[in-house]
């Protein structure tokens, strides 16, 4: 086994990383977000970011989306109630927008891309 080159690893911390705007489809911010992945911003595994008092844009999931809340509250359209250390999977073809009062930090995962 050799040692990982450094083109092969991407690192970010969350206390310091660098978020950038999400975009919708349209061009309009959706929160922020911190990844390393190099791929399009919000796809793929990444950090998101919600402000409190943000709700998102409402979208459908082409892939399923699987989301750990680090910290704050996000509440789905349908009153549904996400709190610190849920683990959540939202099936594909799940339509849906959130909310947060204070504001939420998620470890997100999505395969594919949203549509808004």
């Amino acid at each position: 086994m050799h040692p990982i080159k450094p083109e092969h690893r991407s690192v970010a911390n969350i206390a310091n990383g660098v978020f950038q705007p999400f975009l919708t489809d349209e061009g309009e911010p959706d929160g922020e977000v911190l990844q390393v992945n190099g791929g399009k911003t919000g796809y793929g595994f990444h950090v998101y970011r919600m402000a409190p008092g943000a709700t998102t844009k409402a979208h459908t999931h082409v892939g399923a989306e699987e989301f750990y809340v680090i910290d704050g509250d996000l509440t789905d359209h349908d009153g549904y109630e996400y709190r610190p250390g849920d683990i959540v999977c939202l099936a594909s073809g799940t339509t849906h927008n959130s909310s947060t009062r204070n504001g939420c930090t998620l470890v997100v995962h999505l395969p594919g891309a949203e549509g808004f």
